[in-house]
C-alpha cells in the first residue's frame, strides 16, 4: 500500500516505523518545520524529520507541498489543518488518544490526567473537515494509573497505536466505520500559566496538575521552584523531585536539608 505519513512529536516515530517495517511503501513523510531549540537556539528537526531522513524518506515541512495520490494519509499528532487537497486525495486515517467524542482538541492526554481520569482509549478514525469529529474505525481503551504522566501514556498510546494501525492496514475493508455518539467535549492548549500551583485545590489535584503538564510552579520559603514529581501518600501530597530557579533538579530530601530545619512555607 502506498502511503503518506503526517506527523512530528516523538511518541509517533515508533507508529510510523511500525508502518514502515510492515513493508508498505512511503511516498512521502510530512511534518513540522525546524524549531529553534535550547539555549542557542539552534535550528533543529522535529524527531519525525529526523526518522524520515535515517531511512531515506521524502520529507516536507509545508503542507502547501502536497501533491499525492496516495492509497492512504496517515495523521498521528501532525498539529496542521489538513485542506482538500489532502482530504480528498486519499482515505485519511487518525490515530487519536481520547475516548471520542471526549476530548477531542490538541491536548487529550494531558487533558485526561489533568482531570484525574481513570481510563481512556486510542482511536483509529477517519479524519473529517471538522476536527476529530470523524467516524472511528478501531477503539482500544487503556488505563490511567494514579502515578502515570504525559510521558507514560504517550509511549503506551504509541504501543497501542503501531499494533491498530498495522492490523487496519492490512485489511481496511475488513473496519466498518462506526460514528461517534454522545456530546463531544474539547480540549484547549496549556500555557505556562496552567503550571502555576494553587495550594488550596487539594493534594490529589495538584498532583494531576504536575503529572500532566510535567511540572508545578510555586515558591518555597521565598524561593522560585519547580516541583517535577509527586506521589500521594495517605491523601497527603508527597514531592520527590523539585527544581529551585537557577539549579538542577534534585529529590526533596536534599531540598529540605538546604533549609538547615526552617519551617517549609508553600506559595510563599
Amino acid at each position: 500500500m502506498k502511503i503518506v505519513l503526517m506527523g512530528t512529536n516523538d511518541f509517533v516515530v515508533p507508529i510510523f516505523d511500525a508502518v514502515r517495517v510492515a513493508g508498505h511503501e512511503i511516498v512521502a513523510v510530512f511534518t513540522r518545520a525546524p524549531k529553534p531549540m535550547g539555549r542557542k537556539q539552534v535550528l533543529t528537526p522535529s524527531p519525525v524529520h529526523t526518522w524520515a531522513n535515517e531511512h531515506g524518506l521524502p520529507v516536507h515541512t509545508s503542507i502547501k507541498e502536497y501533491n499525492y495520490a496516495p492509497d492512504m494519509v496517515v495523521v498521528v499528532s501532525y498539529g496542521v489543518i489538513l485542506r482538500d487537497n489532502v482530504l480528498n486525495s486519499a482515505p485519511v486515517i487518525n490515530i487519536h488518544p481520547s475516548d471520542l467524542p471526549k476530548y477531542r482538541g490538541p491536548s487529550p492526554i494531558r487533558t485526561a490526567i489533568f482531570n484525574g481520569d481513570k481510563q481512556s482509549a486510542v482511536c483509529l478514525m477517519q479524519i473529517t473537515a471538522e476536527m476529530d469529529a470523524g467516524d472511528v474505525y478501531m477503539r482500544e481503551p487503556f488505563e490511567i494509573g494514579e502515578n502515570d504522566t504525559n510521558e507514560t501514556i504517550e509511549k503506551r498510546v504509541s504501543e497501542i497505536g503501531s499494533k491498530m494501525l498495522v492490523e487496519y492496514l492490512s485489511a481496511p475493508e475488513k473496519y466498518k466505520p462506526v460514528a461517534q455518539s454522545g456530546e463531544p467535549t474539547f480540549t484547549r492548549k496549556f500555557t505556562g500559566d496552567d503550571e502555576i500551583i494553587d495550594w488550596s485545590r487539594g493534594a490529589t489535584a495538584i498532583h494531576n496538575q504536575i503529572r500532566a503538564l510535567g511540572a508545578g510552579r510555586t515558591k518555597i520559603n521565598g524561593m522560585d521552584v519547580k516541583i517535577l514529581e509527586t506521589r500521594i501518600e495517605n491523601g497527603e501530597l508527597k514531592i520527590v523531585r523539585i527544581q529551585p530557579a537557577g539549579k538542577k533538579p534534585m529529590d526533596w530530601k536534599s531540598f529540605v536539608n538546604g533549609l538547615r530545619g526552617a519551617e517549609i512555607k508553600y506559595g510563599e
